[in-house]
């Protein structure tokens, strides 16, 4: 299946973990997926791996002239892009109380999670509407539904993305562009490994399916909602819960 034959998709965070799954996922159908990821270590590695089918730039997707260039680079090189999704995040600081969040990891996250899906959807969007067509997919978590104990910043930046994407997709629906995001619970990624136990124990316990979700899991669901038989949806966040969420 080619779904994404002669398309050009953004994966933010693509280098590692949910980005990297999408990112294969993708070029796998075939689209040439351009990765934006900050960490250095692995773009000699990641470039290897995508070839001719992609390429790799270290961004912080907060900053706003390096975002802004690199797109302009990419529709320089590939005069197109069909696809965006948004998959670079952190979660600052874990497992504390609400008054022992320090305003800087609050901004930190913020900044990375809500300022940088932001900054890469609003280069895009000027050129998804010239071509008439767009498929962005923010990456929102169930703690911006209903919030986690002792992850404050976090829950409050999803929060935020779910709110920026009822936003988007009203804005531009109508347009052929769709804007979704994807509310994941515990997904099995090495940021996820780097939590604290407790934290890890205090969210799976609340799944009913009694278990992480897996990679593959989520890249099917992002690579169904960027395709162009999701038509219909936008403004909408897409539920990936084993059953924690069913609204």
């Amino acid at each position: 299946m080619n779904r994404f034959e002669n398309q050009t998709a953004i994966v933010t965070g693509g280098g590692s973990g949910l980005g990297l799954a999408v990112t294969r996922r993708l070029v796998a159908e075939g689209a040439f997926v351009a990765v934006l990821d900050w960490n250095r270590d692995i773009q000699t590695e990641i470039r290897e791996e995508l070839g001719a089918r992609g390429s790799f730039d270290v961004v912080d997707v907060s900053d706003e002239g390096p975002v802004e260039d690199c797109i302009d680079k990419l529709l320089a090189d590939r005069e197109r892009i069909e696809v965006l999704i948004n998959c670079a995040g952190i979660t600052g600081t874990t497992n504390v109380k609400a008054q022992e969040v320090t305003v800087e990891d609050l901004d930190r996250v913020h900044q990375v999670n809500v300022r940088g899906s932001f900054l890469t959807s609003r280069s895009v969007i000027p050129h998804m509407l010239r071509r008439g067509y767009g498929r962005i997919l923010h990456i929102a978590s169930i703690a911006g539904k209903e919030g986690n104990a002792g992850m404050l910043a976090y829950s409050a930046s999803k929060a935020a993305i779910i709110g920026m994407t009822k936003v988007q997709g009203k804005d531009y629906a109508g347009t052929g562009i769709t804007v979704n995001a994807l509310a994941p619970a515990v997904i099995e990624t090495p940021m996820v490994a780097a939590l604290p136990q407790e934290q890890i124990d205090y969210m799976t316990r609340r799944i009913p399916m009694g278990r992480c979700g897996t990679l593959e899991e989520f890249a099917s669901m992002a690579s169904f909602i960027v395709s162009s038989e999701a038509s219909f949806t936008t403004g909408f966040t897409f539920d990936l819960t084993g059953g924690r969420a069913v609204y």
